[in-house]
């Protein structure tokens, strides 16, 4: 019988074999979903633990999945952010590392008691549902919107299990449905010239177009957000947003032109400009 150590040897050779990246720790990981374990470490105190038919049938499924560049994410349902579980799917965007990132430059930023925060494009509601929770002892209110209502409806089971309460969602097209001012917007905006459809990883044709593609240069939708966005601010509201490599000086100029101060583009961990904050 097929033990723990050799469902995860097995399985990572299989994997290698179908150019899958980082294939023992993708095994590890789906053998820890099909074991209900909390975390792969699990799997080392129980190697020589055999597998009944039970177990191995959902893992040949997933290992199936996995080698048709079905992103690990959407198989297991789940990932972590800011060291909390989120569930994520084909309805939004997979949360990325820059974005954990940008969260965490904006809780290093001076704010008010109580802000009034709006996260555009929320999509799984990774960076609202965060900022409600990393400052709810400020008694932070959070709105969360979206174009997509499937993306609101995956971001509403993200809040209830996470027991978050003080966030509100909205159907919108970025502020077009808003009527309120905030202290701080965020947003991670599709950013993608559509040129570069079909060029990318097979596991980012995964995701929604919706959430990638933005016009001839990615900039479409930035461009709209920032020309309208300093008129939902409070004097010196915050706001900031994730971009891609190469847009950093056209977002700059953009931020001037519609008159915000203290413009800066901060880098991520890859030395990368990627983060425009600017103030209203």
């Amino acid at each position: 019988m097929k033990t723990v150590l050799d469902a995860l040897n097995d399985g990572t050779s299989w994997l290698e074999k179908k150019s899958i990246e980082n294939a023992r720790k993708n095994m590890q990981l789906m053998l820890c979903k099909v074991l209900n374990f909390s975390s792969p470490m699990e799997l080392y105190t129980e190697f020589e633990r055999p597998l009944d038919e039970k177990e191995l049938v959902p893992l040949r499924e997933m290992m199936k999945q996995r080698s048709q560049n079905i992103p690990l994410q959407h198989i297991l349902g789940t990932v972590e952010f800011f060291k909390r579980e989120f569930y994520t799917d084909a309805r939004a965007l997979i949360p990325r590392p820059e974005t954990e990132e940008l969260v965490g430059l904006i809780l290093n930023e001076s704010l008010n008691e109580a802000p009034n925060i709006l996260d555009i494009g929320t999509g799984s509601g990774v960076i609202g549902l965060t900022l409600a929770l990393e400052l709810a002892k400020k008694n932070a209110n959070c709105t969360l919107v979206d174009l997509s209502n499937d993306a609101l409806v995956l971001a509403k089971k993200n809040a209830q299990h996470l027991g978050v309460e003080n966030v509100t969602f909205k159907q919108s097209n970025l502020v077009q449905s808003v009527d309120s001012r905030f202290d701080l917007i965020v947003a991670n905006l599709p950013y993608i010239p559509i040129s570069e459809k079909g060029k990318l990883s097979k596991e980012v044709d995964h995701d929604p177009d919706l959430a990638l593609f933005s016009g001839a240069d990615g900039l479409d939708l930035i461009r709209e957000l920032i020309s309208v966005c300093k008129n939902y601010l409070n004097p010196n509201g915050l706001f900031a947003m994730e971009i891609g490599i190469g847009q950093s000086e056209e977002v700059e100029n953009l931020l001037a032109e519609a008159e915000f101060s203290a413009i800066q583009t901060k880098s991520d961990l890859s030395k990368v400009a990627r983060f425009p904050f600017a103030r209203a």
